[in-house]
């Protein structure tokens, strides 16, 4: 009866548009006195949910994110993938989605690539005579890809949470992330060819070459991220402060783009963002131990496995509730909500902690794309200046390969597990 007032308090907030971090804190604050325990408790478990080294990883990736943006490094970014996939059916949706896996390589955020990239894409496609609908869609779904490729913000919180190798889910999201990338240009070209959406440019070796050149450094961020992890010579949160200090260099000594002002400004919103995210993180781990020490996570368990003993059952049934969740519950949130909830079950029925993650993760970036929550539609709608229902309706079609490549890396592990096994377990 406890566990259950404390979702209806949850939810109540939220449904009054209480910030998630505040109403999580509120209902666990609430659980505590209820049942007769110190408030201090709040406040310890507030405190050692953020005591985390690898969540060092999340102000590092943040701020270098930021200087990219800030640095004119994405218009280099868009220059190149315009010139390398331009010359295909509806060009700059492709351009799109290439420069989205360049930048996912940097930034490992998708609010961070929809508001920095995003404003650059649907210039360019709107001067091109692209559909706003079209426009929009393309870049919502595209920026889901942040999240999946390494480095990932999400990805960092789900390891902590759930006691998993941060290095084993950064390689993990490479292959799924080329096929999320893959299915959006099939659907791009798909939808190109029905509308009769131009290529955007002629296919020239030479200009291929001289804006690969232009962009060759920020290209080789993430290379020098995934590979430094990759091969051990670093750990994420280390990936996390070379890749600012790199993005630092290049904006200060390379390409002169950044200043004082700008570095100050980029270092504000980088704290205003991790202090958002880090009291989410804690009040949520709170909320996370209070349905751990009441056996929430074991009564889940128990119900599933009495439901069915089918692994790919139980991955279905996970599939609904991180939807559902996802719809409603801000990222960071849900997967430290859910994640000791669904760890149990998992290792029952053998559920490989890499492959929920990835899973999980790609799931929960659908809900970026719906209402209520929708964040990335909120930062669309602001840089683009379409209303927000349009660009829920403008997404929807985008939702479909991105929930075919769900569903086959839910199905098929061996996808997923593939460069971990190759990389880390051999």
């Amino acid at each position: 009866m406890t566990i259950l007032l404390l979702f209806v308090i949850l939810f109540g907030l939220m449904f009054l548009r209480v910030p998630i971090a505040i109403a999580l804190g509120l209902s666990s604050l609430a659980y505590i006195l209820i049942s007769d325990q110190p408030v201090v408790l709040l406040l310890h478990r507030t405190i050692g949910g953020m005591d985390s080294f690898p969540l060092l990883a999340i102000p590092f990736f943040i701020f270098a994110g930021g200087l990219m943006n800030t640095g004119g490094i994405t218009r280099r970014i868009f220059a190149f993938a315009r010139a390398l996939v331009g010359w295909m059916h509806g060009g700059l949706g492709h351009v799109n989605v290439g420069a989205s896996i360049i930048f996912a390589g940097m930034s490992g955020a998708a609010v961070a690539d929809a508001g920095g990239l995003g404003q650059i894409e649907i210039e360019a496609m709107r001067e091109a005579g692209y559909d706003d609908d079209f426009s929009v869609g393309v870049t919502a779904a595209s920026s889901t890809i942040g999240p999946i490729i390494p480095p990932s913000l999400p990805l960092v919180i789900f390891g902590v949470m759930a006691s998993a190798s941060i290095g084993e889910l950064f390689v993990a999201g490479i292959i799924p992330g080329l096929m999320m990338a893959l299915a959006l240009s099939g659907m791009v070209w798909w939808m190109s060819r029905r509308r009769g959406y131009p290529r955007d440019t002629a296919l020239d070796m030479c200009n291929v070459w001289a804006t690969f050149r232009a962009a060759f450094l920020p290209l080789m961020a993430p290379v020098i991220i995934v590979g430094g992890i990759a091969s051990g010579a670093f750990t994420p949160t280390e990936a996390a402060v070379c890749a600012s200090a790199y993005a630092l260099i290049l904006g200060l000594f390379v390409y002169r783009t950044l200043n004082l002002r700008r570095i100050l400004a980029v270092s504000i919103e980088t704290i205003e963002t991790t202090a958002a995210l880090m009291l989410i993180v804690g009040t949520a781990s709170v909320f996370g131990w209070i349905l751990t020490a009441n056996q929430a996570a074991a009564l889940f368990a128990e119900t599933m496995l009495a439901m069915t003993e089918n692994k790919n059952v139980i991955l279905l049934i996970i599939l609904v509730v991180v939807l559902i969740v996802g719809l409603f519950m801000e990222t960071i949130a849900a997967i430290s909500i859910l994640v000791p909830v669904l760890m149990p079950v998992a290792a029952q029925v053998g559920i490989d902690p890499v492959h929920l993650g990835i899973i999980v993760i790609l799931n929960l970036m659908l809900g970026l794309l719906t209402p209520p929550i929708g964040m990335v539609l909120y930062v669309l709608s602001r840089v683009s200046g379409v209303p927000f229902r349009q660009c829920v309706t403008a997404t929807m079609p985008f939702l479909v390969p991105l929930l075919g490549v769900l569903l086959l890396l839910t199905f098929v592990p061996q996808i997923t597990l593939f460069l971990p096994e190759l990389l880390y377990r051999n």
